[in-house]
C-alpha cells in the first residue's frame, strides 16, 4: 500500500506446527496495482532464533478473487505446490512474480475479475560485511499491462447440425 509495515497482523494467522517448530501462515491483505514486494521472515520479532529455518511448502497464493470456473486452465495458483521443505533452512527465497489481469465473461455477460501470474524463483544465502543476514521468504510482483480476457460462448446452430450429419 506504498508502505512499509512490521509485524502486519491484520487478517493473518499463524499456527504453530510440530511442537513449536515450525507454523502455518494464512493471511489476506490489500496491494496496490504498482510493483511492490512482501516477505515473511524473523526480522519484527523481538529476539532472533537461533536458528532461523526458512524452508517452506506454499499451499496457496492468489491474487484478487478465486474464479469458480472449472474449464479455464490458467496460472491463478502458479505457487500452490511449491516444495522447499528440503532446502537450506539458511537460505533466502525470492518469488519473482508478474502479475496478469484477467477478466471471465459468462454467457449472460456478466463479468468477473480475477489475476493470474507467472514466478522465477531464485535461493540463496545473503551475507554483509557483518555476517549472515537473516532469511526471507519474498515476493517480488509487477503488474502486466495486458488484460486476458476469457468469453463463454455457445457453439452455433450449424455446427451442431454438420456433426449430427
Amino acid at each position: 500500500m506504498g508502505r512499509h509495515e512490521v509485524g502486519h497482523i491484520d487478517n493473518s494467522m499463524k499456527i504453530p506446527l510440530n511442537n513449536g517448530n515450525g507454523c502455518r501462515f494464512e493471511g489476506q491483505f490489500t496491494i496496490n496495482k504498482v510493483p511492490g514486494n512482501f516477505h515473511v521472515s524473523t526480522h519484527s520479532a523481538t529476539a532472533q532464533p537461533q536458528n532461523p529455518d526458512m524452508s517452506h511448502f506454499i499451499h496457496m497464493l492468489s491474487f484478487g478473487d478465486t474464479l469458480q470456473v472449472t474449464h479455464i486452465h490458467g496460472a491463478f495458483n502458479a505457487l500452490g505446490g511449491a516444495d522447499r521443505l528440503a532446502s537450506n533452512p539458511l537460505a533466502s527465497h525470492d518469488y519473482i512474480l508478474k502479475i496478469v489481469p484477467t477478466v471471465f465473461e459468462d454467457l449472460s455477460g456478466k463479468q468477473r475479475f480475477s489475476y493470474q501470474y507467472t514466478v522465477a524463483n531464485k535461493e540463496y544465502v545473503a551475507y554483509s560485511h557483518t555476517g549472515r543476514i537473516i532469511p526471507a521468504i519474498w515476493f517480488r510482483y509487477d503488474l502486466s499491462p495486458i488484460t486476458v480476457k476469457y468469453t463463454e460462448r455457445r457453439q452455433p446452430m450449424y455446427r451442431f447440425i454438420t456433426t449430427v450429419s
